[in-house]
């Protein structure tokens, strides 16, 4: 756990949350600022900061990642129109808290390029 990190606090339940998923590895919740109707958080418990962080172990985990985005985004009505999975990595790609998170958005049309 990170000593300083908020979304380890948020898996740790110190900090309160809107989860919408809780197990033994990941935790997901509702973002505090979304930026579509639908924008929830994916998290696993272990405090890796960026994704340069990861390593061969890591891969179940991502991939278990994804498929709680895809049970989450059925649950939440925006699987069959569309929705958005991002992974930010460091400040210039718009990471702002140092623990890897992913993004699922939805509910309305997003636009390409992002940003």
């Amino acid at each position: 756990m990170g000593k300083d990190c908020i979304f380890c606090k948020i898996a740790a339940g110190d900090i309160p949350a809107t989860k919408l998923h809780e197990d033994e590895e990941m935790v997901a919740f509702r973002d505090v600022a979304p930026k579509a109707p639908t924008h929830i958080i994916i998290i696993p418990r272990a405090h890796i900061p960026t994704i340069n962080d990861l390593k061969p172990e890591h891969a179940p985990l991502i991939g278990r990642m994804l498929l709680l985005a895809k049970q989450l985004a059925a649950r939440a009505g925006v699987a069959e129109k569309g929705y958005r999975m991002v992974f930010n990595c460091n400040a210039a790609a718009g990471q702002s808290v140092w623990h890897i998170h992913l993004h699922l958005l939805g509910g309305r049309d997003l636009g390409w390029p992002p940003g």
